[in-house]
């Protein structure tokens, strides 16, 4: 049977490997479960009837709709910001200095390789995102448009993650996969603060288009 889930820790705590199990993901928690990784052989696989009868579509969708918006969200933030974000964003904004899971997969990869890339990379940006809003919730409380985008992206991607942790279940028996996070921004200065959501949103603008071309050939209709 597989190992009970550990004690719960923030999102993003300095870069640790978290596990997400099945059932987490369908409640939707924020916050990642400490272990390792068990992927499940055999008919262990649990949930395979909480998965929608349209869930691949509505993978392709979603994808869709956080490629469509990245730009926009990043730029947002920025103006958001004030200066020196706004003049100095290249400087700034550089995602050289911070970790983002690698993303190694390309269109000729196997469907199931593909499918656990994208699962760490919406589930590290599901816990980025909720770092950056908790921060511009304290920074930009009047940033009404900026809260809102953040918390339509969040909401996005927890659905994401949620229906490809149902197909790697129900397609290949897998349960839980390992997961690493970036640095909380918690106990970082305001100017640092920025300059990490920054940095993560402008990763994320760089990568979700090349997610988007990589995983919605896997999920087109046969």
């Amino acid at each position: 049977p597989p190992p009970r889930p550990g004690p719960r820790r923030d999102a993003g705590l300095s870069p640790h490997t978290g596990v997400v199990p099945f059932v987490a993901l369908l409640l939707l928690q924020r916050r990642p479960v400490a272990g390792r990784a068990l992927p499940l052989s055999g008919s262990g696989c649990p949930g395979h009837g909480l998965c929608r009868s349209n869930v691949q579509e509505q993978t392709r969708r979603q994808v869709a709709v956080l490629n469509a918006t990245a730009q926009e969200l990043f730029s947002l933030y920025l103006k958001c910001q004030g200066e020196p974000f706004s003049s100095e964003s290249d400087k700034l904004c550089n995602p050289a200095g911070i970790f983002f899971p690698a993303f190694r997969v390309n269109r000729t990869s196997e469907r199931k390789e593909v499918m656990v890339a994208m699962y760490k990379l919406f589930a590290f940006l599901n816990a980025s995102l909720g770092n950056i809003t908790r921060d511009q919730e304290e920074l930009n409380p009047m940033a009404k448009e900026l809260l809102e985008r953040l918390h339509n992206t969040t909401k996005t991607t927890r659905g994401l993650i949620s229906n490809l942790t149902c197909l790697l279940c129900k397609n290949y028996n897998i349960f839980q996969v390992d997961v690493r996070y970036g640095d909380s921004s918690k106990s970082k200065s305001a100017f640092k603060k920025k300059q990490q959501g920054c940095q993560v949103l402008r990763k994320y603008v760089q990568v979700i288009g090349q997610a988007a071309r990589v995983l919605l050939p896997h999920l087109s209709p046969s």
